[in-house]
């Protein structure tokens, strides 16, 4: 399985038996929908997938009035040591991920100074607002559902990974009003740092 929504589903069937349809209720409830990408479609791909694996199977089918019948699935003895497997092997090592905000900082001198200055102002202000809500969200969590903090640690580390980010857009912003941050001309000059003007297309930015 290389999907990691794949993880989510093995995760919630660890709690206890539960059909697709209340897998994505849960995982949007409990604000999970941050951390993957759900859509009704791509849960029932990912569980017909853990199904043809192995890893989970299919139990009693369940209506609730009108609605139409819903399959409930739970763990197969392969399906938990797999997920355990999963998790100890995410947790040890480290993997190559590509977020697109890394990508985009990499060509941040295409936008000029102050163009630069007021994306990254906008992009501070979306990221405290997310801030916001997962801090409360988490006290939420805490404090009036009771939840057991290890159960809600995800959130303390996005709160962390978004706190880092905060910081280092407000120094950049701090560097690049006061001067701090060089701005070379556009145009053929303006390469990687390393690299030799002329390098090829490549090498241009």
């Amino acid at each position: 399985m290389s999907n990691s929504l794949g993880l989510a589903v093995l995760g919630l069937l660890m709690e206890a038996p539960m059909h697709p349809h209340a897998m994505a209720a849960a995982l949007r409830e409990r604000g999970q929908d941050r951390v993957f990408k759900v859509t009704t479609g791509s849960l029932y791909d990912v569980v017909r997938a853990l199904d043809r694996a192995g890893w989970i199977e299919p139990g009693e089918t369940v209506r609730v009035g009108a609605r139409p019948e819903r399959t409930v699935y739970r763990h197969t003895e392969l399906g938990r040591a797999e997920f355990v497997r999963w998790v100890d092997e995410l947790i040890r090592v480290p993997a190559e991920e590509y977020p697109k905000f890394l990508s985009a900082v990499s060509y941040l001198g295409a936008l000029g100074p102050e163009g630069a200055v007021a994306a990254l102002r906008e992009r501070a202000g979306r990221v405290r607002a997310s801030l916001e809500e997962i801090r409360r969200g988490y006290r939420e969590a805490l404090e009036v559902d009771r939840v057991p903090r290890l159960f809600v640690v995800e959130a303390e580390y996005a709160v962390r990974m978004q706190e880092a980010e905060l910081a280092w857009i407000e120094e950049i912003v701090g560097d690049v009003e006061a001067g701090r941050l060089a701005w070379p001309e556009l145009g053929a000059g303006w390469v990687h740092a390393g690299e030799e003007p002329g390098a090829g297309e490549a090498g241009v930015r």
